[in-house]
Order: C-alpha cells, then structure tokens, then sequence
C-alpha cells in the first residue's frame, strides 16, 4: 500500500484552492481594478517566501464513490512570510469567495493567524476585502434560526494588539467584522475610491431612511478624516510599501527593542535653511514638516495621519539610524491649538511609540487646548486630558523643541514634567 493517491488528491485540492472563487468572480475582482488574494500576498511579501498554512481548508462535496465532486476554498489565505527580511504572519480576505463574507473564512484560520503572531512574537498584516462578521444571507437560507451573536477571534485580537504590530489594509469594501479589524489596528491603510470602511453598507442606511453611497458613507474623505484609517493612499502597491516601511520602525513584538539602521547621514550635517524657516514675524505661520525632514536622518520621516487631527503632525523617523517618534505642532491649523481630534492623535501616537520602545522628539508649538462651543461640543476637556494622560504614562524618553509657543495646560504637556527633561528651544521659541 502506498500514499501516493493521498498526496496526488491533496495536490489537487491545492490546486483548486489556487482557483479561489473561480473564473467568473475573478474576472469580477479584476474587472473592478482590485488583485486578487493570491496577488496581493505576492506583492506584499518578499519574492518566494509565503508559506502558506491551510490552504486545502474549505468546503467540499462528495459523490456516491467518495470522490471530490465540488470544492470551495475557505476566502481567507494566511501563512508566514519575509517582508525586508523580517518574519511576519499575513492574513488575506479573498472577496472572490462569497464577497468575504465570514461564513465562508473557516474563522478559526483567523483566530490561528492572530495566535500565531502573538506566541511568535511576529508582526502580522491583514488584508481585508469583506462583507462583514455575522455571516451573510446564504448562512440564514441554509440556517434560518436566530442566536445570541458572537465575535470570534475578538479576544485574540484584543491580547495579539498588546503583543505585537497589527497592520489592517483595507482594500475593498470592509463592513461589520471587517471594519473592526481595519480599525483594530496600531495601522490601517485605504485606497482611495477602491476601500469603502463602514459598520454597516448602504442597504441598511437606505433602509433607515438615508440614501447614501458605498463611497459617501464609507470612503476615505470620511474615515481618513476622522482618524478611524491612519493612512489614504492611490494604489494597492502604494499600501503594500507603506505597510512595509510602517513596519521598518519597529520592533517584532514588544518584547524586543526598534533596530538601528546603518545611517545613510551624518550627524554633523548642517542643513542652512534652518536658519530661516522660522519667520521672525512671529503672525506668519511655517511648514513644521520641512523642519523635522531637514532635522532627521534624510528621507527617514513616515508621517501617519496627515488628513486627520491636523493641528499635529504625527509619524516615524530616524536620528543616526535609531527610530524615533515625532510630534510636530502646526500653526497652519488654528494655530496649533489641541482640538479633539488633536488629543485623540497625540494620544494613539504616544500610546504606539510607547508601546513598541520609541523615544519621541516633540517640536512644540501649542497656544494651549482649542477655545469655545465648538471646541466644549467635540469633547476637547476629555480628549484633553487623555492626551495628556497618554504623554505622562508614557515610559520612554521624550525630547522637546520649542519652536514657538507652549502655552496653558496643553503647552505644559509637551512632556511628562515630572521626569528627567531634555527640553530646547528654538531661536523664535
């Protein structure tokens, strides 16, 4: 007796899986200018190195002889995989099997792929195009009972979130279960006009008597606005190298230290235009990424959040190759006064730089909190002092520039004051 027939009938599952959804839905997926599952996970990683866990799982039909008469694919891919030589879980919706409903994801490849990544201590990037958590009609046809819902893998996302970076890039519509896992996230990303983020799709906001679109509901100028997406880009390459370079500044898990990258700079560098950037006119605001870009490393700042919370700019970058946090006020949005918004970024961004061992270099320029009935109706008192709850249990070390102003309760949060302060100030500060 041999085994051969049990490998040649795996091959073949294998290679059905490789179909996904078959030729019609994939004609679709493309024909609405996204890549497949399978195309993405080969974008993203690096050449040759996904492997590939759980590819047979799936749903399948047998004949009266036993043999394979039908098979679909589980529409969720997941395995291990280099992205610039680091070790990494990735876990991919596949849109081309029933929209991506959760359903048909065999759900415990989820909650596998996010185990994985905690007790590895590995990154893990989600791709998610799907229709939601709680199933589909196709379930209620075949099922038609009512139950007390459920979430799985929630609790492996709330533990994964405190271990490891979880990067969510949203490209396609993600309703229900789908937008919690882009949002659930120390990064998300979507495309514009291709990634739709929403609780819940159209149908039902029709239903409740609002006639909206995918787009108006849920596209980026909403969600990349309001902080619920960090990052909007143009393309699915453009995520693909974003989330890489996201990750480039971290840690593995936080169990490990940020490593440092042989500089491409020299620290004695002097960059003249600093001398000036900061008008002497102390009315006319100036631009605070041209001075942090001219302060670090060359071409080492990734900014994160820039269509949101605008009175900050927020992101990563280098000093003599060691990864750093970045805060910068910005004048060109009400003075840089803390908005709602405002404390909402500062805080996730301490909280993140925190989290994964980032010393934060600060670039103040803060009249104080935001002022009035707009300011008190957004929650500016609230966010505020969790803004400034983020920076003092923050355990890393914070360096401050004044490049201006640092006034009232808000100026006074440009560090936790009660500690050791490496505080400067610019010439106009």
């Amino acid at each position: 007796m041999s085994w051969q027939k049990s490998i040649e009938e795996l091959r073949r599952r294998e290679r059905l899986a490789e179909k996904m959804g078959g030729e019609e839905p994939v004609s679709r997926q493309r024909g609405r200018g996204k890549l497949t599952v399978r195309e993405r996970v080969a974008f993203l990683a690096d050449p040759g190195s996904f492997h590939e866990i759980g590819k047979i799982a799936g749903n399948a039909t047998y004949g009266a002889d036993d043999e394979l008469e039908h098979f679909t694919p589980s529409n969720s891919v997941m395995g291990r995989a280099q992205l610039n030589g680091k070790s990494t879980v990735i876990l991919a919706d596949d849109f081309t099997v029933r929209g991506g409903a959760a359903d048909a994801s065999i759900w415990q490849k989820m909650v596998q792929a996010i185990k994985m990544a905690a007790e590895y201590r590995l990154p893990l990037v989600q791709m998610i195009d799907g229709t939601g958590g709680g199933g589909s009609v196709k379930m209620l046809e075949k099922d038609p009972r009512t139950y007390i819902p459920e979430t799985p893998g929630w609790n492996e996302i709330t533990h994964g979130l405190t271990q490891v970076p979880f990067v969510s890039l949203a490209l396609g519509p993600c309703a229900g279960m789908g937008a919690g896992r882009v949002a659930a996230s120390h990064f998300s990303v979507m495309v514009k006009e291709l990634s739709q983020v929403f609780v819940a799709g159209p149908p039902v906001a029709i239903a409740l008597g609002e006639d909206v679109t995918k787009e108006e509901m849920g596209g980026w100028k909403i969600q990349g606005q309001n902080g619920t997406v960090d990052n909007v880009v143009n393309s699915e390459a453009e995520a693909f190298e974003t989330a890489r370079r996201f990750l480039s500044y971290l840690p593995a898990s936080v169990h490990e230290l940020p490593e440092r990258e042989q500089p491409n700079d020299t620290p004695d560098r002097r960059e003249e235009s600093l001398i000036s950037i900061v008008p002497t006119d102390g009315k006319t605001p100036y631009k605070p990424r041209k001075i942090v870009e001219a302060t670090v490393d060359k071409g080492s700042f990734f900014e994160i959040g820039h269509d949101w919370g605008r009175g900050i700019v927020c992101g990563f970058a280098r000093l003599d190759g060691y990864p750093v946090g970045i805060l910068a006020g910005d004048p060109f949005f009400l003075d840089g006064a803390w908005t709602a918004d405002v404390c909402d970024k500062v805080a996730r961004h301490m909280d993140l730089c925190s989290q994964f061992h980032l010393p934060v270099v600060h670039f103040v320029d803060c009249p104080g909190f935001a002022v009035g009935v707009k300011a008190e109706t957004a929650g500016v008192t609230r966010a505020g002092v969790r803004a400034m709850t983020a920076i003092y249990q923050a355990d890393v070390p914070v360096c401050s520039v004044v490049i201006r102003k640092a006034y009232g309760l808000a100026g006074s949060a440009m560090m936790n004051q009660s500690r050791t302060k490496w505080r400067y100030c610019w010439p106009s500060g």
